[in-house]
This record gives C-alpha cells, structure tokens and sequence, in this order.
C-alpha cells in the first residue's frame, strides 16, 4: 500500500527535457574573437612603428645631407651619392638624384679632385632643400 501511494505522487514528474547547450561554441568563439583582435591591435601598432622608423631613417639621411662638409670633395661626394640615393624615394627626388648623381660622379674616382663647381652645389642645394620639404 505504501508503493501505491508513492507512485501515486510521483505520476506527476515529467521526464527530462533536452536543453540545447551552445555554451561551448560561443567559448571558443569568444576566444577566436579575442586572438584576432589581439592580432589586428598587434599588427597596427607594428606598422605604426615601421612607419615612424621609416620617417625617423629619412630624417637621420637628411640630417646627414645637411652635414657635409664639401672641403674633403671626394668624402664628400660619396656621402652626398649615398644619402642622396636612399632619400630618392618620390618622383621628384628621383628625377632632380637623376641629374646630381652624373654631377658628383666626376668627384669620386679620382685621386686628386677639385672644389665642387656652383653648378652641381646649387643642384645639391636644391635637392636637400626638396627633401627637407617632404619629409
């Protein structure tokens, strides 16, 4: 008798309902969320530095520009073919290294040079004053 009224109460409890559990999928979405952004702040904030380095490697090639002393002429031509070359990154730069580089050469492979002649100094003049504009 005791069983019949057990189950008696007991006619009343359904069965158990599957609940649809996504909790999984949205933890590892989460976490795919978090790494990308994590690699999308990464990589801006390394361009920014990449481009704040190139900026800095510009400045420090024109500093060096702006340095030369032209009484050791041939030193002198070299540095201003090498720092030339490596600021000659735009078309005007390229165009106005262009017409500089075949002036100095005539500086560099000689053992005993002359003075720079006004010609190729204006021109020198011009091109750092050019580049100092743009960078």
């Amino acid at each position: 008798m005791n069983e019949q009224n057990i189950t008696a109460q007991l006619k009343d409890i359904k069965p158990l309902i599957e609940i649809p559990d996504s909790s999984f999928y949205i933890y590892w979405g989460l976490i795919g969320f978090a790494v990308l952004l994590g690699l999308g702040i990464l990589f801006f904030v390394a361009k920014k530095f990449w481009q704040m380095r190139k900026q800095n490697l510009a400045k420090s090639y024109l500093a060096a520009l702006k340095a030369i002393d032209w009484k050791d002429t041939k030193k002198s031509a070299y540095a201003a073919t090498h720092y030339g070359r490596l600021l000659a990154t735009d078309e005007r730069r390229k165009e106005l290294f262009s017409q500089l580089e075949p002036m100095l050469e005539k500086y560099k492979y000689k053992k005993v040079v002359d003075e720079v002649d006004d010609d190729t100094r204006n021109l020198f003049n011009l091109y750092v004053q050019v580049s100092d504009e743009s960078v």
